[in-house]
């Protein structure tokens, strides 16, 4: 699938960190450079970040490393073993935990002529496994991916072209104005992630609040809004809430 999607102009495996990369293609585990951001659960990487430095934890924020360390089998957080524990936590975070899953599509490359290909030639590997750097996009690229409302949705029927075009103005403004940060807020907030996809979209509903359906990465906003000051505060106050898992509320 990945081969003939690179072959015929379609999308690439993107999203992969360059550790798993580095794996898949032989390389060894012990030689792949791990950081926070190879870390695909954004949960499990705010909890081994609290471990990174030498500032003080509250119990809060120990109970959340001990509870981690009890799931993968490690030892209590101590004062000595601080370090150690936030190397150990992190490699299984990124890497640990797919191992079976490197397995399985570095077999499935090699029964086909991708593998050949990416072996004799290094240089395909970044076209067939792009990098796509969280946080790394303006508001013109999230603008261009954004499938607005129509006219003829069926899923807005309840609510008139006027009140439509009034909430993608809004959607609109906001997007152009908004910090780096607010807007990798976002998309964490749209698509329970902070890597950019291809398509996201965007429906006008009945309701108090905007909200996510983050598995069809569809941002759905009510239509009440008159003003777009009301708009700005409510969407500041629910992206917000990308932090505590996958954007919705």
């Amino acid at each position: 699938m990945i081969g003939h999607s690179f072959l015929h102009g379609g999308p690439c495996l993107q999203g992969l960190s360059p550790a798993v990369v580095h794996v898949l293609l032989g390389g060894s585990p012990e030689t792949a450079t791990i950081t926070l951001e190879d870390c695909p659960d954004l949960d499990i990487r705010e909890t081994i970040r609290l471990l990174e430095g030498g500032s003080i934890l509250s119990d809060k924020d120990k109970q959340s490393v001990q509870d981690l360390a009890n799931v993968w089998d490690l030892p209590f957080l101590t004062e000595n073993n601080r370090r150690w524990l936030f190397e150990k936590m992190l490699i299984h975070a990124a890497k640990g935990r797919v191992t079976r899953q490197i397995k399985q599509l570095r077999r499935g490359l090699k029964e086909t002529p991708m593998w050949t290909l990416m072996t004799q030639r290094p240089d395909t590997v970044a076209l067939l496994f792009p990098k796509d750097v969280a946080g790394n996009f303006g508001a013109e690229v999230l603008l261009q991916r954004i499938t607005w409302p129509r006219e003829d949705d069926s899923d807005d029927e309840d609510c008139s072209t006027e009140t439509k075009c009034r909430m993608s103005g809004y959607l609109r403004q906001f997007i152009t104005n908004a910090t780096p940060t607010e807007l990798a807020n976002l998309v964490k907030f749209w698509t329970g992630w902070e890597v950019l996809p291809q398509s996201l979209s965007v429906e006008v509903i009945e309701g108090r609040y905007p909200t996510a359906s983050t598995c069809f990465e569809t941002l759905r906003i009510p239509g009440h809004y008159k003003d777009y000051t009301s708009f700005k505060h409510d969407i500041l106050a629910c992206i917000c809430t990308c932090h505590t898992g996958f954007g919705l509320v």
